[in-house]
């Protein structure tokens, strides 16, 4: 078993990605963090015309950008009722909006920029991992068609080997709208539609300082310093304190996956004959999938932790893999890995400034999309394309008592295992 993601194995970053080897002195954009968010802000702003470094501090592409399950779809990790209920009716509307934006953002890339990421978009289906779980979403399934006009499928119980070779599960929700594709294909066809705009990508350049001036930033790397009129940090869960103020924000926490051997035809169309994605209705939830070349994916968050064992880890999420799917037990696993995503307070994405230094992470888990969509909107909210962003105008929560470390963690973790058992 190999303690690496599946992805990176599977499509390696190409030799022939148009790296800088040398740092510019100056640019009129430099963005942190060479994944989703910062590729797609490098995108918009090489397309308008502007100067833009990225500065990866290790390699593009190596953070959870190509280490995630590749599964999106529409909404945030917010609940959409909930979105509804505190902030109101009309940005309810708008950030439903939003995220099916986002994946019509996603088949730009891949239908008009010719990105070869695997997309497939068959729908996603929760299913529901206790008889509470399902006996209380026909009413879920009403309000999304009542307040969105979103046509969502409830699939009982007796009828749900239909749409997932399980026994483990109490019926489900279908939603069309779900996709999965390859992370690591995806992430490296932006860097390079990127670069063919003109956006310089720098590797091995982590940010050490950032000096203010009175004509901009003077951004301190490993490799140099560079000038630059903005600064955009864009590293969500890997996001340091080289911005003030700014960790507080988000909680980086770990999330966990493995991958089997390919899987005969026969076994993957048992286990879905729709081709959907999976997630359970758990606060502490595993999430599935097939691979493109048949292999069963399966993550979740067995700790909020960002530093388990990774064999440990594969063990845990292997029995559960086995207690849904009992026909995979003699099944190799064959890579183990984890990525780290960015939780907020509120459990909604955020752009925001820090001294007049832009920032856009708190993608909590929902990142395939949400990262992709709030690059994009960061980088119009420089070039004056748009004046204001609803990610912007919402509060961006932070406590008294989280400054760096999450020592909060261990407790937060019992209170959502204890929800589980109880709901």
């Amino acid at each position: 078993m190999k303690l690496t993601s599946f992805w990176t194995d599977d499509y390696p970053r190409p030799d022939d990605l148009q790296v800088v080897e040398e740092l510019p002195s100056d640019t009129k954009v430099a963005i942190i963090g060479g994944g989703y968010t910062g590729l797609s802000a490098a995108r918009t702003l090489a397309k308008s015309g502007v100067s833009v470094t990225v500065l990866e501090s290790e390699t593009i592409g190596w953070g959870a950008s190509s280490r995630n399950a590749g599964i999106t779809g529409c909404s945030l990790k917010q609940k959409s009722h909930k979105i509804f209920k505190i902030y109101g009716e009309e940005y309810g509307h708008m950030f439903w909006e939003i995220s099916l934006d986002a994946l019509e953002l996603i088949k730009e890339l891949v239908y008009e920029e010719g990105i070869d990421c695997d997309w497939h978009q068959n729908g996603d289906m929760c299913v529901y991992y206790k008889p509470s779980h399902y006996e209380e979403n026909p009413e879920w399934k009403h309000w999304h068609k009542d307040t969105l006009d979103h046509e969502l499928e409830l699939v009982a119980p007796e009828d749900l080997r239909s749409v997932i070779g399980s026994n483990a599960y109490y019926g489900g929700l279908i939603d069309e709208h779900g996709a999965d594709l390859h992370p690591a294909k995806l992430v490296f066809g932006m860097a390079e539609v990127a670069a063919k705009y003109g956006a310089l990508l720098c590797e091995n350049a982590a940010v050490t300082r950032i000096d203010k001036q009175a004509n901009g930033y003077l951004v301190h790397t490993d490799r140099g310093s560079i000038q630059a009129d903005h600064v955009v940090v864009a590293t969500n869960g890997y996001t340091d304190g080289v911005v003030r103020g700014l960790r507080s924000r988000v909680i980086p926490v770990g999330s966990y996956s493995i991958v089997t051997e390919p899987l005969s035809e026969e076994i993957q169309q048992e286990i879905s004959p729709r081709g959907l994605t999976f997630w359970d209705s758990k606060w502490f939830l595993n999430y599935f999938r097939l691979t493109p070349d048949g292999r069963m994916l399966w993550g979740g968050r067995n700790n909020l932790s960002t530093t388990l064992d990774l064999v440990g880890s594969a063990e845990i999420l292997r029995k559960e893999m086995v207690r849904a799917f009992p026909q995979l037990r003699d099944i190799p696993v064959t890579h183990s890995w984890s990525g780290q995503l960015g939780l907020t307070f509120d459990l909604m994405p955020h752009i925001g400034t820090i001294d007049g230094i832009y920032y856009a992470l708190g993608n909590c888990g929902h990142g395939l999309h949400t990262a992709i969509y709030l690059g994009r909107e960061v980088a119009q909210l420089i070039t004056g394309e748009k004046v204001s962003s609803p990610f912007e105008e919402i509060p961006h929560k932070s406590y008294f008592f989280y400054r760096k470390r999450a020592w909060f963690m261990p407790f937060a973790v019992m209170f959502y295992r204890i929800r589980d058992w109880l709901s």
